[in-house]
């Protein structure tokens, strides 16, 4: 395969590369969305006491997850553009947006290895605390706020080491209430499903940040060395040959066969002195 052939093709994966980084952009700014306004962390963040750290954590991913959205986005749309356009400048754009986003998805990736259960510690905190507080307050409120915890997980308390209950826990969850699952497990389980999902898209993400930076360092290249399309759609290299000298702009060579300048020529030629030039200039 030649290297016009090459840049084709390159173009070509470019330009799909870009699109499905735009999917992606959107599929994490859902993924963003969703864990900040969906129900079951809404419900945590609202219940969370005072002190918690859980809704600075929450926050902080709903931000990350937004600004990894746009600048996946913002990338997908330089390169597209720079692909299109052939414009250096812009596909140098995007390889900068996509190597922000593969830093932060390695920061990403390396936090959830170091810390694996902090974001499953701090909603399993924050549930003891609003039950103990349930259980030994007799606040109306304090039951209330439990109680929209067991409705969106489907669950109803959690279970003791010694299997025995307090007559207030008992209370907690009677009849069909009784026979739902741990609250602990169902944390758990929607914590699992959720960090799977995140856990894909950080691998999809990388791996797609890898070919987007190789594809766009290799039309950038291309681009700089002087490689475009023509507008019949051909892909045209314009090397200036070996040992060629560098030709004068269009103006100056048709201005120098035009005939007024010959005619000039001509009269400078026959009426030019003849002699030792200090002559012409006493003349």
């Amino acid at each position: 395969m030649g290297p016009r052939s090459r840049v084709r093709v390159a173009k070509c994966q470019m330009l799909v590369t870009s699109l499905f980084v735009l999917l992606l952009g959107l599929l994490v700014a859902t993924m963003a969305a969703l864990t900040y306004f969906g129900a079951h962390f809404a419900v945590f963040s609202r219940v969370s006491p005072e002190g918690s750290p859980y809704p600075a954590l929450h926050r902080w991913a709903f931000f990350a997850g937004i600004s990894l959205a746009g600048l996946l986005a913002l990338g997908a749309v330089l390169s597209a553009a720079a692909t299109v356009r052939e414009a250096g400048g812009l596909m140098a754009g995007g390889f900068l947006c996509f190597a922000l986003v593969f830093c932060a998805l390695v920061q990403g990736a390396f936090w959830r290895l170091r810390h694996p259960t902090q974001v499953e510690d701090a909603l399993l905190d924050t549930y003891d605390l609003v039950y103990d507080r349930a259980v030994t307050s007799p606040s109306s409120a304090r039951r209330q706020e439990l109680e929209a915890i067991h409705d969106t997980l489907l669950c109803c308390g959690k279970s003791s080491p010694s299997g025995l209950l307090g007559s207030a826990e008992a209370d907690l969850c009677r009849g069909p209430e009784a026979a739902t699952q741990d609250c602990l497990q169902g944390v758990r389980r929607f914590l699992r499903t959720h960090g799977h999902i995140a856990s894909t898209l950080t691998g999809v993400g990388l791996a797609t940040m890898v070919y987007a930076m190789l594809l766009s360092s290799f039309l950038w290249f291309a681009i700089r060395s002087g490689r475009s399309l023509d507008r019949r759609g051909t892909y045209a290299l314009r090397p200036r040959a070996r040992g060629r000298q560098p030709q004068e702009p269009g103006f100056f060579r048709r201005s120098a066969g035009s005939p007024a300048l010959h005619h000039l020529d001509d009269l400078w030629g026959s009426g030019r002195p003849s002699g030792d030039p200090r002559l012409l200039q006493d003349n």
